[in-house]
């Protein structure tokens, strides 16, 4: 129990100073794994099970999201592969350079070593990327779902490897697996009746873990991928979103041990760590090929932009190609502690940048290439605002009561704006006005056109971040209508009055105003 003490007290922390620091909670556990191995306190062999829980749990809910339309689009297949035949040959001649200045790792270096470090090193990390897309409330964007279909792609490839190098292939009652289509309809069924309390919650963990991570285990499968591909399966499902929020918090707090165990298993010499630090040079080149090769696809030079900063980064999957590789007396186990560094020190790198906002995308623009606009990419065209007096910024259940509203008492055009492919389908289904876009977005605001009969812009999205960001570019475009913001907590309501909002409305106050009404209705309460 002194340990579990130790390992409390110092994770917190950690995590406590990096937050006092403006950085990210994450950057404070992965220092927590180094400072508690370096003094040589016991393992404890619980962060390992937390960390393959988080990890599990996140690619679950990455498939509850998943549309699969994504991973077959030309841009995310040629964006796979090319950063991984960059990364390769990059990684050649990089630690080929090295070795001909004396670094003793690479002394006698073939090309199967390098090939596999590269391989290694070509994965971005999921779990980081979606941490990323997460706090941007940007995993619907259009870079959002590029990135992820990338990182998804990557896992599958991680995985081709995995089980190439175990010499051993998946048991024959890996082909039984379809049978989880008809499965699916059953489950389906039961989770109607589940409610939305913790028996939803313990559905979902039991849904990761066995017919997910256990059953393909027991079959030759990586774990880890069968619960994505259970997630996948489910993602249909009407309350696949509600559970993915529903476990959002769980798997946060599973993932500390994630971040925490990369430091916990390795003993760092000044060599392995001036070479792992030395690693991170690649990362920029790696950020410019996402970019360029998205670019000529005909993405938006910050749509291409913010893809290539959340991708450029090492991945934990990286960790286990090279594990696999010792394992297999392909590696030494210095490599582990190098590239362990590189993964660690990606990720502090991949923060700092990734929090530098539109700034750097915008001095960044300037060198990604101009394409013509007959090369545009569909979801980046230009997008029409005529006759619209309203815009309504989310068009969830909040947007959806504002625009209704608006529509039916008021007798305003209203035209909604949404990051969400599936929710901006539905609602076109119910002739609803909407338009698939990101209002946090620059560029979403650069590319509408027609827009000098607005009078009116309600910001309704369900995070705070999201609404502030968006208000910030409407300032930024010095709109004189009126701005109407929706709060969730009071000091939210008073920095959205601050920065400049019109109407700043206490989401819980509407809900009280609605259900007194109705109920007097019902009752036949006369005003």
């Amino acid at each position: 129990m002194e340990t579990v003490a130790i390992y409390l007290v110092v994770v917190f922390a950690c995590g406590f100073v990096a937050r006092l620091m403006g950085l990210p909670t994450l950057i404070g556990y992965l220092a927590s794994g180094f400072i508690l191995h370096a003094p040589g306190i016991d393992d404890l062999p619980v962060v390992d099970t937390l960390a393959d829980l988080g990890v599990t749990i996140l690619l679950f809910t990455i498939g509850l999201k998943l549309d699969l339309r994504m991973l077959f689009r030309r841009e995310v297949l040629v964006t796979t592969a090319a950063n991984l035949l960059a990364l390769v040959g990059l990684t050649f001649g990089f630690l080929g350079l090295l070795a001909t200045v004396g670094v003793r790792l690479l002394a006698g270096a073939d090309w199967q070593l390098l090939a596999l470090l590269g391989f290694a090193l070509s994965f971005s990390s999921t779990v980081f990327v979606v941490q990323v897309l997460e706090d941007r409330s940007d995993s619907h964007t259009l870079y959002g779902r590029v990135a992820i279909g990338v990182l998804v792609l990557q896992d599958v490839l991680a995985v081709a490897f995995l089980t190439a190098v175990k010499g051993t292939p998946p048991s024959p009652w890996a082909l039984a697996l379809p049978l989880l289509l008809p499965a699916v309809w059953l489950i389906r069924r039961l989770w109607n009746r589940l409610g939305h309390g913790e028996l939803q919650t313990l559905f979902g963990i039991m849904m990761a873990l066995v017919p997910g991570y256990w059953l393909f285990e027991a079959v030759g499968i990586k774990g880890d991928f069968g619960a994505m591909v259970v997630g996948v399966l489910l993602a249909s499902h009407p309350r696949a979103a509600e559970l993915s929020r529903t476990l959002f918090g769980l798997r946060e707090l599973l993932l500390v041990g994630f971040f925490v165990s990369i430091g916990l298993h390795v003993t760092p010499t000044l060599e392995t760590v001036l070479l792992g630090l030395l690693l991170v040079a690649l990362l920029p080149i790696e950020g410019a090929v996402f970019t360029l090769v998205l670019a000529a696809f005909g993405l938006r030079k910050r749509t291409s932009i913010l893809a290539g900063l959340a991708l450029a980064n090492f991945s934990e999957f990286g960790l286990i190609v090279i594990a696999a590789g010792v394992d297999a007396d392909m590696v030494s186990d210095d490599w582990l502690v190098v590239v362990s560094v590189a993964v660690a020190a990606s990720f502090v790198l991949s923060t700092l940048v990734n929090r530098r906002g539109t700034g750097l995308v915008t001095r960044l623009s300037n060198f990604v290439p101009t394409l013509r606009d007959e090369r545009t990419h569909p979801e980046d065209a230009p997008i029409d605002l005529e006759h619209a007096r309203v815009l309504v910024l989310g068009v969830g259940r909040v947007g959806r009561a504002v625009r209704d509203r608006l529509v039916e008492e008021y007798g305003l055009s209203v035209i909604g704006v949404e990051n969400d492919p599936l929710k901006v389908s539905a609602l076109r289904e119910q002739e609803v006005r909407v338009l698939e876009g990101d209002a946090t977005d620059a560029d979403f605001w650069d590319r509408c056109i027609n827009d000098r009969e607005v009078e009116i812009i309600v910001l309704a999205m369900p995070f705070h971040g999201s609404n502030l960001i968006a208000l910030e570019q409407v300032d930024a475009r010095d709109f004189e209508g009126t701005v109407a913001v929706v709060a969730q907590y009071d000091d939210e309501r008073d920095e959205l009055i601050e920065l400049g909002a019109d109407v700043a409305f206490h989401i819980y106050e509407g809900t009280g105003v609605g259900l007194a009404d109705s109920a007097a209705e019902a009752a036949g309460v006369r005003r």
